[in-house]
């Protein structure tokens, strides 16, 4: 799964400081132990801001409403009664090059900011934690104790620390290609690694679009690289940088900074010179729709609208490269790859709309698919393992209704012994009788430390058990056998819904788990993952003909097609005595299914 890198995350911020800041937090809801939804509300419109900090799909977004369920967490219960009714009027990075971002909230936009939340998009350390003005701890999503770690804490009325800062030089604009080649080619190794051990902000996803927008492949060792190939290599890296806002005097001298310094000049105290030079510098470059003053926009990152000019170079060739230059579009250019998604532009496949859209799908996609291959595996081990107590069941009922078929002759072997009882010896194990119809000899096991008569009890008592069981043990085996029809029915849409292409695909797994529960096979899951009010729709298709067909996919939309959407014209189909779907041919009054209708079924 593709991570939101640095600079996907200034893209997405790019795009909601200029459209959401600022905005009234109306609601918040956490759908998981992961993901939180905020409400926002402007002039224009209303939203859901999605936060996340999963290990693997953390990232800050536009997203869709969330179940109308009942929000059990309590890290959103604190966000309610903390955030509730504020205004969120400031987006900002706590520092260059960290995937931090700290959101503004204050009674009113203008207003100096009362709460901070810190949005750390850092892999499986990621996390959200909710700050005071005065910089201490109120909750967080994870807590973490110094047991847990003896680098950074994170408790509730602790101080807030930024996450320790990554080693590396920082990429700046005004860094000749000269000074740059020799970083990068200092030690020969495969192009995309050196990159990435050379600077900060970089992540293997992003490095390796860069390498092939410049024509060249990741794999290639540095020291097979051409003058022109270095050239083509670094105008692709000016245009990222360019992209980004990284102009001279912003974010390279800022850079060096401790976290500290920057909270006296964000939180109103007596700050150095670089405060004041950094205020001097954000006036040039106004975050746009902004009509109130943001507070705390220490690095705003400009608009796309106000160009970057370009850094001199030393030598004029650098931006060319075989005639060929590079996109110098200073804007971010979201869209789809065939791995993934770029916010550069860069193998872009299919554009998008927006950043928004690209990260909400791209992630619910994802997390949508990890889960269904969860709850699939979780199924069909269940499946797997009730089916194989049923057998064994089943197989002890069979074998038992096979003993009781013996009844008749255990009162027979009764009879006989009560009939010849001259013939019994004390100490026999077993005796031999002539049959009462053949008069063939019929052995007849006995107890040694019984007598005759006792023995023929013995037999008696047995005939009446078996007799019993028989009676017993029929409809148990009908039931255990229909259990094991209705599993392997389960098990059978399983079988042809195991690859994931849409939420549908999901929702449908999540119906065939909720119907196991109901039925006791399963437990229920502590968090719905979705509105009861939700129902998946069996696959539609076409007849040559224009002829509607209906196919469920589980055992609802199966009772769902035959008592309920079936009309008197239209045909039923369904296997004979083994599991399936339920196939439903719609038909109008008046038409007529033909052949070619009918042999699409077959397929």
């Amino acid at each position: 799964m593709q991570t939101v890198d640095f600079t996907t995350l200034m893209a997405a911020c790019r795009e909601l400081r200029t459209e959401w800041i600022p905005a009234r937090l109306t609601t918040v809801y956490q759908r998981d132990r992961y993901t939180l939804s905020l409400n926002l509300r402007t002039l224009k419109s209303r939203g859901w801001l999605t936060i996340s900090w999963h290990p693997q799909a953390a990232r800050i977004c536009l997203g869709a409403p969330p179940p109308r369920l009942t929000d059990t967490f309590t890290f959103s219960d604190q966000l309610r009664h903390q955030l509730g009714g504020f205004a969120l009027v400031g987006m900002t990075e706590i520092a260059p090059w960290e995937r931090v971002l700290d959101l503004q909230f204050a009674q009113r936009p203008g207003e100096a900011a009362r709460w901070h939340l810190y949005v750390e998009i850092m892999g499986k350390y990621s996390n959200v934690i909710l700050t005071s003005a005065d910089n201490l701890i109120v909750t967080a999503a994870h807590q973490v104790g110094a047991q847990q770690s003896s680098i950074r804490s994170i408790q509730t009325g602790q101080p807030y620390e930024p996450p320790p800062s990554l080693t590396g030089t920082l990429p700046k604009l005004s860094e000749s290609q000269q000074r740059w080649q020799e970083r990068v080619s200092l030690v020969p190794g495969a192009l995309h690694r050196q990159l990435l051990k050379s600077y900060r902000g970089l992540s293997p996803t992003l490095v390796r679009s860069l390498v092939q927008a410049a024509g060249l492949d990741p794999n290639q060792s540095t020291q097979d690289l051409t003058t022109s190939d270095w050239q083509q290599l670094f105008a692709c890296w000016q245009q990222w940088l360019q992209v980004l806002g990284m102009e001279e005097g912003r974010w390279g001298d800022a850079g060096t900074r401790r976290h500290g310094d920057a909270e006296m000049g964000r939180r109103g105290d007596k700050g150095g010179k670089e405060d004041k030079e950094d205020k001097g510098d954000d006036s040039q470059f106004p975050i746009p729709n902004s009509q109130f003053p943001i507070p705390n926009s220490q690095f705003p990152i400009p608009n796309s609208q106000f160009p970057i000019p370009k850094q001199p170079t030393t030598n004029n060739k650098q931006q060319t490269t075989n005639n060929q230059q590079p996109t110098t579009n200073n804007k971010f250019q979201p869209g789809w790859t065939d791995q993934g998604y770029t916010v550069m532009g860069w193998d872009m496949v299919k554009p998008a709309d927006s950043v928004q859209a690209v990260l909400d799908k791209y992630y619910t996609a994802q997390l949508n698919q990890q889960e269904f291959a969860r709850l699939h595996h979780q199924i069909s081990q269940k499946l797997s393992n009730l089916l194989n107590k049923l057998a064994q069941k089943a197989a002890a009922f069979a074998t038992r209704l096979q003993q009781s078929a013996q009844a008749d002759q255990h009162r027979q072997q009764a009879d006989l012994l009560m009939a010849y009882l001259h013939h019994w010896q004390p100490g026999m194990k077993s005796i031999e009788l002539p049959d009462f119809e053949t008069n063939k000899p019929v052995k007849i096991p006995l107890n040694p430390t019984q007598n005759a008569i006792q023995n023929a009890q013995s037999l008696y008592k047995l005939h009446q058990k078996l007799k019993r069981a028989r009676y017993a043990v029929e409809p148990l085996l009908k039931a255990v056998q229909e259990e094991i029809f209705y599993l392997e029915q389960v098990k059978a849409f399983l079988k042809t819904s195991n690859i994931y292409s849409t939420p549908e695909d999901l929702q449908t797994l999540e119906e065939i788990r909720a119907e196991l529960v109901e039925q006791n096979y399963l437990s229920a899951p502590k968090q719905p993952s979705r509105a009861p009010t939700d129902i998946s729709k069996p696959y539609k298709y076409q007849t040559p003909n224009g002829l509607e067909l209906l196919i469920g996919r589980n055992n609802r939309q199966n009772d769902q097609l035959t008592f309920r959407m079936a009309g008197d014209y239209d045909i039923w189909f369904h296997t004979q005595e083994i599991p399936g779907s339920h196939v439903l041919l719609r038909i109008q009054p008046g038409a007529i299914a033909e052949q070619a209708d009918l042999q699409q079924l077959l397929i």
